[in-house]
């Protein structure tokens, strides 16, 4: 058991898992402490929406420049990096004076956090056999709904003893930690590791290979509808983690705490989904040898299921109907994270930084539309079921986009050396 505890592959998902939910920490911990700085600045719910989704912005844009800058010069510098910038701008949102400075802080987070994922799932590429990355993206991700659930009443209990702003100072102090042990812990390569065994290294992936060049167009074509059903997803996750503290507090006029402790309920069903979602998806590899089963129907059932679990909101007012929908809706919807995310590295391994960079666009794009947007539709018609709606129509689409990513068919962009042309890579 000692062995199985801290061997050095354990230790690096185990550091990746802490990372996912530090990172959500940070990201979400805005949802709930809106409630104090949007009474102290006088935010309108458009104005709160724009906050939310401002760090979404240069999310986007990092996503693929990251999954590249992590696939060319490593994990381990992208992530220090990284970390380094989403503390300081965690810990600056504490000192904040209004609306823009909010603004600014959510988009150097935003800069921050871009990579992060895709560099993550670099290092499973080399880290985590083939066999086990659906269960590796499920509990990383995990641990990312965690922090989900961990910050409204990390936020309340802070807020209630200290004040909305010292929130921010502390979860940023935690970033500082993390950053200094993964610099300690962290080898590019499994061999390099001075804890890894040989058994261990047996069961990895060969190393990548290196100074390739990355076939921009066939790989941006290859992953579109990835990302397409990446973006059904992420449309309903940004809903939920932008708005679910204020939905309980205003549809159903609850005290702060009593509505963190209903959000928690609902992110910690995101837990469990994400989980049992990458084992599912594995066992069904292992069963079936076919990755579209086990990566394409899985995900298109679960979406189903999200669809069908949000719809007795739109037909009854009642806070425990709502608690059950949205606790289901979004077990289901995270049960395709763990299929989602290894479908990157099934379809490119040479290039998963990238190309997973590419698919979480998907996501991020969603980040920027959906919490203005939902804003927007509170603040005119004052019903916080409305929103829902979109979230239904386009995991219906997500359902039938879904049978296109084809995860089976492995990306043949070709390797080029340095200074190699690539106009004539096949797609």
């Amino acid at each position: 058991m000692k062995y199985l505890r801290f061997r050095a592959t354990t230790v690096i998902l185990v550091m990746l898992c802490l990372m996912y939910f530090i990172t959500y920490l940070d990201r979400v911990n805005v949802s709930t402490a809106a409630a104090g700085f949007g009474k102290e600045f006088d935010l309108s719910k458009t104005e709160i929406g724009l906050v939310f989704s401002a760090f979404a912005y240069p999310y986007l844009v990092f996503q693929i420049i990251g999954g590249w800058v992590s696939d060319k010069f490593g994990a381990k510098r992208t992530l220090i990096v990284c970390g380094l910038l989403w503390a300081l701008a965690t810990i600056l949102t504490g000192f904040a004076g209004g609306l823009v400075s909010l603004l600014l802080c959510r988009l150097l987070l935003g800069f921050g956090e871009g990579a992060t994922f895709p560099a993550a799932t670099s290092a499973m590429s080399r880290w985590v056999p083939r066999e086990q990355r659906g269960f590796a993206q499920g509990i990383t991700h995990a641990f990312s709904r965690v922090g989900n659930a961990v910050a409204p009443a990390a936020v309340v209990w802070i807020m209630a003893t200290h004040g909305w702003r010292e929130s921010f100072h502390v979860f940023g102090a935690i970033s500082l930690v993390w950053v200094a042990v993964w610099a300690i812990t962290f080898t590019e390569y499994p061999a390099d590791h001075p804890r890894i065994t040989p058994h261990e290294l047996a069961s990895l992936p060969p190393p990548k290979k290196k100074n390739v060049l990355v076939p921009w167009g066939p790989l941006f074509r290859r992953m579109m509808p990835v990302a397409l059903v990446y973006f059904c997803y992420g449309w309903t996750l940004w809903l939920f983690l932008s708005w679910i503290p204020q939905y309980f507090l205003h549809s159903y006029d609850m005290d702060i705490k009593k509505s963190a402790m209903f959000a928690t309920g609902v992110f910690f069903a995101g837990v469990v989904g994400d989980t049992l979602g990458g084992i599912v998806s594995d066992r069904i590899l292992k069963n079936t040898g076919s990755l579209k089963k086990a990566r394409s129907y899985m995900v298109s059932v679960c979406m189903l299921l999200t669809l069908l679990a949000l719809l007795p909101m739109l037909f009854t007012h009642n806070v425990y109907v709502a608690i059950t929908s949205l606790s289901a809706g979004f077990f289901f919807a995270e049960m395709t994270i763990g299929p989602m995310w290894a479908i990157p590295m099934d379809i490119a391994p040479d290039y998963s930084g990238t190309a997973s960079g590419m698919m979480n666009t998907g996501s991020a794009l969603a980040a920027i539309i959906c919490p203005v947007l939902s804003g927007y539709l509170i603040d005119r018609t004052g019903n916080w079921e409305l929103p829902f709606v979109g979230s239904m129509i386009l995991m219906a689409l997500g359902i039938v986009l879904a049978f296109r990513m084809q995860p089976e068919s492995k990306f043949q962009g070709g390797d080029f050396p340095v200074g190699a042309a690539v106009a004539n890579t096949p797609a």
